[in-house]
Order: C-alpha cells, then sequence, then structure tokens
C-alpha cells in the first residue's frame, strides 16, 4: 500500500528577537529544517535540551508560523499534547474542557461528544463543575491529560510521554497514551528515553543547534547520535537507556 504523505518541511527557519537585555541579531531556533510526515506514522525527535525541538512541534502544530521555507500539509487536526492550553482559574473544569478544545481547533460538537468520557477518565467527580481556582495542582494535570487524551486528532504531537497524579492514574495514564501510540493516529513523539522510542516509533529525526542532522530508521539514528555525543559508546547493555 502506497504511503501519503501528511507533513513536509522545507528549508524552514524560525528566528525570534534577542530581549531587551541581550544584544545582537534575532535568534534562530530553527535554521533549514527538512523533514516528510507520512500519514499513520510514529516519528521520533532526538536532540539535547535546547535543540529546537519543542519549537518545531509548535510549527507542526500552526502554533508558530516559520519565518522562512515551506510547510506542506495534508491532514486533519492536529493537537500538540499541552496539560494547561488554556486554562482559566474561574472556569469549571467542564468550561475549561471546552476551551481547551474550542483552542484547538474541534468543534463544539466533536468536543459536547467527549465532555463525558473526560470527565470519567479525570476522575474529578464533583470538581468537574467545580471552578479550576479550587483544584490541586495533580487535579489541574488530570483534567489536562484527560482532555488531550480523549480528544481525537489526526496528527498528535507529544512533548516528552506524560504519565500525571498519583501511582495508580499514572498508570492509567500511561496505559492510554501507549493505546493512542499503537493506534492508526499519526504521532511526532519527542523523548529522551531511546527504549521508549525503540518501541514506539518507526523513524527518529535528529535536530542539532535548530537543524536537520540526520533522520532513518530509529537504531540506526540513535546509534549515530549516542556515538555522537559519547565516541565509543553503545547503545544498551549497561547503558542507562537516557538517549540524552
Amino acid at each position: 500500500m502506497e504511503r501519503k504523505l501528511a507533513l513536509s518541511l522545507k528549508d524552514v527557519s524560525v528566528r525570534f528577537p534577542r530581549t531587551r537585555h541581550i544584544r545582537g541579531s534575532a535568534f534562530e531556533a530553527l535554521h533549514g529544517i527538512n523533514m516528510d510526515l507520512w500519514h499513520g506514522e510514529k516519528l521520533g525527535l532526538v536532540g539535547r535540551n535546547g535543540a529546537g525541538k519543542s519549537t518545531l512541534l509548535r510549527v507542526i502544530a500552526g502554533v508558530l508560523k516559520p519565518d522562512s521555507g515551506t510547510v506542506y500539509r495534508d491532514h486533519g487536526k492536529c493537537q500538540l499534547l499541552s496539560l494547561g492550553l488554556g486554562f482559566l482559574p474561574h472556569l469549571t473544569g467542564r468550561e475549561n474542557a471546552i476551551l481547551s478544545g474550542l483552542l484547538q481547533g474541534f468543534e463544539r460538537s466533536e468536543i459536547d461528544r467527549a465532555l463525558a468520557d473526560i470527565a470519567e477518565f479525570s476522575e474529578l467527580g464533583e470538581f468537574f463543575e467545580q471552578p479550576l481556582g479550587t483544584y490541586s495542582s495533580g487535579m489541574r494535570a488530570r483534567l489536562g491529560f484527560s482532555i488531550a487524551i480523549q480528544l481525537e486528532p489526526d496528527v498528535l504531537l507529544l512533548d516528552e510521554l506524560l504519565a500525571v497524579g498519583d501511582a495508580e492514574f499514572k498508570v492509567k495514564s500511561r496505559d492510554a497514551l501507549r493505546q493512542k501510540l499503537n493506534s492508526e493516529t499519526t504521532v511526532v513523539l519527542v523523548s529522551h528515553d531511546e527504549r521508549v522510542l525503540k518501541e514506539l516509533c518507526d523513524r527518529v529525526v535528529w535536530i542539532r543547534a535548530g537543524a536537520t542532522v540526520d533522520q532513518g530508521e530509529t537504531s540506526e539514528i540513535l546509534e549515530r547520535y549516542a556515538a555522537a555525543r559519547s565516541p565509543g559508546a553503545s547503545i544498551g547493555g549497561k547503558q542507562t537507556g537516557k538517549v540524552d
């Protein structure tokens, strides 16, 4: 079966202005990024902290418009998993769920259909109808995760695998994420965990200093990435499993 292209970035660059405390020209967070994403693919992104991975996710999501280059899209809704997108303390959990979904491009009818599942998954009980200002940080995280996991995007963007809440809810949230990753949903995953990348990703793109260094089959790219970071180091064995 022929693969269908969902997204293609060609020579994409993103520049941010320097702050008033730092002199000089604009900071180039991404420079000449080239990458493709195919429908149903699970694509991993690796690179050191500050390499530009999160900025790249925001470009893919459409949150950031590149300063140069082209972005080709042939997909439906694209969701960047964020645990607190659009949350307002004076609104109830239900109202924040609706607002968060709308901000991510979902139709109100789609959100309404998901509300019962969001409430059930979050295990907030009567607090789902209470203002967010009455929530603990753990309750906020559970609400945000539940919104993200119950809506059905065509492309899901994950900045690290997230497991939130108490021990029981962490198991539940981790299982839900893995189920989503094993579905037909197209996924882009940023992770520093080699084991997760090898288990879940078809391909990996390596980003360094805002540029595409290499991309290809997961094990091959992880080996090159590890070798570049620590010459002579081997993947696996007694390693910790972290690739950054």
